[in-house]
């Protein structure tokens, strides 16, 4: 077995898609960010681009000695917060040391840092590797279904739509929530999401939606601002439509009211893996840059 790292190429990108859909199909999950469809590996490939620009010493691809793809990870680190948004290996390669070589070498990228965040492991093995690695282990839980706006609450204050200018106050509000911004994460997030934003005495809060019905990340100060974020977002998808919440703690309990509100079903979706911090809250994690 090889280990390089991800180049910033289209060959590259195309195979950590190709390797996270092949380890969803097996694992039966759909929290990971791999939605089937055009615009998802549009935005799983920008996604992967993105990371190698920003943190090519925590992308990594294993490979046999064919050049077989075996696996892949992506990590970054953003102001002392080091997040491991993808380890995946592909079925007919685990249980050789696939997953541990990757999860070493994206861990000695976070070397020193304070606090450490990894997504949602459905596979068994990736969970016990990140729990032998030192991080907890928290239960998440999934909201899908059709929205259905008439059961919604109305929001309790303005929210409003934001972009680019609102950068230095999403930044803030990451820093108050989980230890760091994600800083040039927010730039990639932006060119296919539309982003809602709330700022007045009761907090500060963003949340990210896009068009196929997915909130990809939401932060606040505040319960209150968060419910009025997440409930404003929903409202700006057609009801009837499907929606999906995903990598839900039990922190996460006013989220799941406005979802259950919203005519929306609860399931399992695997765990967060956290070291050297509480469950962000409130908070929804990014798929893509947790």
């Amino acid at each position: 077995m090889l280990l390089r790292r991800i180049q910033d190429s289209r060959r590259d990108t195309e195979t950590v898609r190709e390797l996270t859909a092949a380890s969803s199909r097996e694992d039966g999950a759909r929290d990971a960010g791999t939605t089937a469809g055009p615009v998802a590996a549009v935005r799983q490939r920008r996604a992967t681009e993105h990371l190698v620009r920003s943190d090519p010493g925590g992308c990594w691809l294993a490979e046999d000695l064919t050049g077989r793809p075996l696996g892949a990870v992506h990590a970054s680190l953003r102001e002392g917060t080091w997040a491991l948004p993808l380890l995946v290996v592909h079925p007919q390669a685990r249980g050789g040391g696939v997953g541990g070589a990757l999860l070493a070498r994206a861990l000695e990228y976070g070397r020193g840092t304070l606090r450490g965040m990894t997504g949602c492991c459905a596979d068994p093995v990736a969970a016990r590797l990140v729990r032998h690695a030192g991080f907890d282990l928290h239960p998440t839980l999934r909201l899908s279904g059709a929205l259905d706006h008439a059961r919604l609450p109305v929001p309790d204050g303005p929210a409003i739509e934001g972009g680019a200018a609102q950068r230095d106050l999403m930044d803030s509000v990451d820093r108050a929530v989980r230890g760091g911004a994600h800083g040039p994460d927010h730039a990639e997030l932006l060119l296919h999401h539309r982003v809602v934003v709330a700022d007045d005495l009761a907090g500060s809060g963003y949340a990210y939606v896009c068009d196929e019905g997915r909130i990809e990340l939401l932060a606040a100060t505040s319960r209150r601002i968060a419910a009025r974020l997440l409930a404003a977002a929903l409202l700006s998808l057609p009801s009837g439509s499907p929606v999906t919440l995903a990598r839900l703690t039990a922190d996460q309990q006013w989220a799941v009211d406005v979802g259950l509100a919203a005519g929306l079903n609860v399931t399992g979706s695997g765990v967060l893996g956290l070291r050297g911090m509480r469950p962000p809250a409130p908070y929804i994690p990014s798929a893509a840059f947790l």
